[in-house]
């Protein structure tokens, strides 16, 4: 017999509470401006408990092409990458609307 999930009553393998996760999220993409004049592309909102920001932070450098870190519940890429990271969460599963950019 397939286990069942605590928090939607559904068998694990048709188990919804991530996705669910993932569309309730406000999630906010914008610019700052750093030392010197540079861009940094700023990403905040993610619920870190069900996502690795580090890994996270990892595929979407590789994906802009840039540096970057993960730090204080924030993704930090060097340059201005918003449209970039807006397409890659969607591509991920997180719903358009909840993508906010600035």
């Amino acid at each position: 017999m397939a286990e069942i999930c605590s928090i939607c009553g559904l068998p694990f393998d048709i188990c919804v509470c991530k996705e669910i996760d993932k569309e309730q999220q406000r999630i906010r993409v914008r610019i700052e401006t750093r030392k010197w004049g540079k861009a940094v592309t700023v990403i905040d909102g993610i619920d870190d408990k069900n996502t690795d920001l580090g890994r996270l932070a990892q595929k979407l450098k590789t994906f802009c092409a840039c540096g970057g870190t993960a730090k204080n519940n924030q993704i930090i890429l060097q340059g201005d990458h918003r449209q970039k990271v807006q397409s890659y969460l969607v591509g991920l599963g997180y719903s358009k609307e909840n993508v906010e950019v600035q």
